[in-house]
Formats: structure tokens, C-alpha cells, sequence
């Protein structure tokens, strides 16, 4: 099943907050990405259903292998764009908004070349 932005979003918020030591509830989502209460329900509902979050009886969310797949892929983009814009001189505020963006919509290949140019490595030329 295809998970969109807003779902990577939410995997993405629940890895960072684990990260940093925390029983992952709603409530801690809410107030990580500023979302409405309503909102983040709906959105565990569905996280919930697709196999990427498991909830226990506490309302303690966890990640599935498949969500904390998800959920990694994203946080490493993102990170690495951040990185990657500040280096270009992008002021630091701007850069985390801009990678939020570009994170979900940069494919597979464009990223992997991003990554090799920013370590200096030139990319082999496509095959045409």
C-alpha cells in the first residue's frame, strides 16, 4: 500500500520522538507537527490499519518494521537535505522548511546523485 506525504510525515514524527528517548502518544505528535488533535486520530486510524504503527492499551504508538522503514527512508532525507542546503548557504530556518518539502517528492535516482555530488564523487552520466 502506497503511504503518502502527510503519512511519511507522521512516521517521520514518531521515529524523531522516539529518538529522543519518548513513549510516543498522540498528543506528542500534536504537538511535534502542530496538527489538530482530530487530525493526528485519524491519521494513527490509518497508520494503523496499513500495518505501519502498532497502539497499545496505554495509547503508546510504535513503529512496524514497515512503518520504521518509512518512517527512517524519510528522517535520512530529510536530514541530508538540510545538510545539503546549508552547505549551499541556505539560512538554516529555510533549509528545514525546503527539505521538509523536497523530501517526499525527490526520486530514488535524483537523490543518490545529490548524495554523491555533495561527497564530491562524480556520477556516472546516464545511459541514453
Amino acid at each position: 500500500m502506497p503511504i503518502y506525504q502527510s503519512g511519511e510525515d507522521y512516521l517521520e514524527s514518531i521515529l524523531k520522538l522516539e529518538e529522543q528517548g519518548k513513549s510516543v502518544r498522540s498528543i506528542d505528535v500534536v504537538a511535534d507537527l502542530g496538527y489538530s488533535k482530530p487530525s493526528v486520530s485519524v491519521a494513527m486510524k490509518k497508520l494503523r490499519e496499513s500495518g505501519h504503527i502498532r497502539m497499545d492499551e496505554m495509547g503508546v504508538i510504535t513503529l512496524t518494521p514497515a512503518g520504521r522503514e518509512v518512517a527512517r527512508r524519510t528522517w535520512e532525507r530529510h536530514r541530508t537535505l538540510k545538510e545539503f542546503f546549508v552547505r549551499l548557504g541556505v539560512d538554516p530556518a529555510v533549509a528545514e522548511r525546503d527539505a521538509c518539502r523536497v523530501e517526499h517528492d525527490l526520486s530514488d535516482e535524483t537523490f543518490e546523485k545529490l548524495l554523491l555530488h555533495a561527497k564530491g564523487q562524480q556520477p556516472p552520466a546516464p545511459e541514453r
